[in-house]
């Protein structure tokens, strides 16, 4: 779709900000997928550029992160900390990178994934569709923002107890109001396909929804004021 929407002729009248977002949104997604292919092939400079200029944006918390050239998608947190170091201090897990053993970490978390990723993909799928959708009101964006926020302020609160320690790494809560209908694993850590990372990439997704359905019709009034569909 991308390809066809900037090489058909009808890219001259794609507006200078859709073309912008496109390519500056799309930079800012694939940088950190290349700080591990960096890291992997020996340009350890570049890589870690881009690990650093990423914790303005990201907590880089390695059991919540995906790591490329090693053998596992996801690592537990005592899976690193037996490499790296025993601590539960945010500050410090941060720091672990990854290794040639164990592959190198993305420069930010599942969640930033999801969150960001969704935005640049939804836009894509807005533009050639806008005249045909309706506005989404202000309540609807809460509705949509609504599941991230709720999963983010528990893993903050659940947090304050000690990274690995809180009620969000059990999730016992879940455990007993499923009656333990699931796998063990379901349940507990970060790793992909728990009930945490699924939250994290669900939530992120809804979010990156809600806001271009929200916010890209005020970027962009490409109808005439009447034909605008009401969003009340």
């Amino acid at each position: 779709m991308l390809h066809n929407m900037l090489n058909s002729p009808a890219r001259s009248q794609l507006p200078a900000w859709f073309i912008l977002f496109l390519v500056l949104m799309g930079l800012f997604i694939i940088l950190p997928f290349l700080a591990p292919f960096f890291m992997f092939i020996g340009w350890e400079w570049g890589g870690k550029a881009i690990y650093l200029v990423y914790t303005l944006f990201c907590h880089q918390l390695p059991q919540r992160s995906y790591f490329l050239f090693g053998p596992e998608w996801t690592y537990s947190l005592v899976e690193i900390q037996a490499v790296w170091q025993p601590t539960t201090n945010p500050m410090i897990l941060r720091q672990f990178i990854g290794n040639s053993e164990m592959g190198w970490k993305v420069a930010w978390s599942d969640r930033m994934i999801s969150m960001y990723g969704s935005i640049w993909l939804f836009g894509l799928l807005w533009y050639p569709l806008r005249k045909q959708i309706r506005n989404l009101p202000l309540w609807g964006l809460i509705l949509f923002i609504l599941p991230m926020a709720i999963d983010g302020t528990t893993h903050l609160i659940s947090d304050f107890w000690g990274i690995g320690l809180g009620f969000r790494d059990t999730n016992l809560w879940l455990a007993n109001l499923t009656r333990h209908s699931l796998p063990a694993a379901f349940y507990t850590g970060d790793a992909w396909g728990s009930f945490n990372s699924i939250m994290r990439l669900s939530s992120g997704l809804l979010f990156g929804w809600g806001f271009v359905w929200f916010a890209f019709p005020f970027i962009h009034p490409s109808l005439p004021e009447s034909q605008i569909p009401s969003s009340y």
